[in-house]
């Protein structure tokens, strides 16, 4: 049944021209960084500080910058695996169109996709911004920073408080990327949804958008995911195995003949 999912996840692959691909922390963890729900990530060891608390108290924004610094240095040395280097072919081939993801690791852009393809819904940790004035700075020196005695750093143009350019629990995603990810979900004619659960709104209805408006829908996951039913293919296994079998030009055309049959939903 997987030897069937994946020719026919090949197969609509490579007949599809404007490719939307869609990625959460599943296809992140091959490169050493934990799921948040998973039993060693972020919210399963830390208290959650919201956006709300971030504001008012300083010991939460201390508490806040504490997590985040702690976490950097394994997320500042992670790589891109096999499965960031699949939707880089993709970008080759010139079919991918935008990239939409969850993830905060930079790891798409660094792995070659052009930064403007990119729609991050959850921000970036890679930098850290005003709250005020949205001034910029790197991570490594945020980092520096806390580390030097600014256990809760301010903006050094205006005051404002820094904060990780992520989005936190309470507070709202920007509503021009939400936006730009809908539209050109409803523009695809595939989307290829990989290591998602599937579970966080609004985030996961930009798939069913994609497949509401007539596009194809690929879900590459190690698990089940809620939109497995409207899905026109699932696979399931290992990202960084299974998605560059489903990418690779050389993919084998002969398991499913041409003029073959519209792929049926399996597992």
């Amino acid at each position: 049944m997987r030897a069937r999912a994946l020719a026919d996840a090949r197969r609509l692959v490579r007949g599809a021209r404007r490719i939307v691909g869609f990625t959460g922390a599943g296809i992140s963890t091959e490169s050493g960084i934990p799921d948040f729900r998973s039993p060693d990530g972020v919210w399963a060891t830390n208290r959650t500080v919201t956006f709300q608390e971030f504001l008012a108290s300083e010991a939460g924004r201390i508490e806040y910058w504490r997590q985040k610094v702690a976490a950097w240095p394994a997320m500042r040395k992670a790589t891109p695996n096999a499965g960031h280097a699949a939707f880089v072919e993709l970008h080759r081939q010139g079919r991918l169109g935008t990239l939409v993801t969850q993830n905060i690791d930079g790891l798409h852009q660094r792995a070659g996709l052009p930064a403007d393809q990119v729609l991050e819904l959850h921000g970036t940790t890679r930098e850290a911004a005003c709250l005020r004035c949205d001034d910029r700075i790197s991570a490594d020196e945020a980092a520096r920073r806390v580390a030097a005695g600014e256990l809760s750093p301010r903006c050094r143009d205006c005051g404002g408080f820094l904060k990780p350019a992520t989005i936190s629990f309470g507070q709202s995603l920007t509503p021009e990327v939400v936006t730009a990810a809908f539209e050109a979900a409803r523009r695809c004619d595939l989307l290829l949804a990989v290591g998602s659960s599937l579970v966080v709104e609004p985030a996961a209805s930009i798939p069913r958008a994609a497949r509401l408006a007539g596009a194809g829908l690929v879900i590459v996951n190690r698990e089940a995911t809620p939109l497995d039913g409207m899905a026109t293919v699932v696979v399931r296994g290992e990202i960084g195995e299974v998605l560059p079998d489903i990418v690779d030009s050389r993919s084998s055309d002969r398991e499913v003949p041409e003029g073959g049959v519209e792929p049926e939903r399996t597992a």
